[in-house]
């Protein structure tokens, strides 16, 4: 079996709840937007039971080109990272 569509995980917890797929569709964007808002302002958004995105800013380094084995400098930025919960490590492994 593939990865779940959109639609299936609406479909999957709007059987488990009284909320219609709807409903349930605009909860997840609700809660998306929250997480988008609190990590650019706090630094971080914590999804209970599943992980947390936390902003990281990474430090300039220097790579390398693979196509010519040229070096060049990336520079520094900032990066939005996922940090799986213990819990939900445990769960799927």
């Amino acid at each position: 079996m593939g990865k779940m569509t959109k639609s299936e995980i609406l479909s999957a917890l709007a059987e488990g709840t009284t909320m219609s797929k709807k409903e349930i569709g605009e909860f997840m964007e609700k809660v998306a937007n929250l997480a988008y808002k609190e990590v650019k302002n706090n630094g971080e958004f914590v999804l209970p039971g599943l992980g947390k995105l936390v902003k990281i800013k990474r430090a300039a380094r220097m790579g390398r080109n693979p196509a010519t084995g040229e070096s060049i400098s990336i520079p520094a930025k900032t990066v939005v990272k996922f940090r799986v919960a213990k819990a939900a490590k445990e769960a799927v492994l």
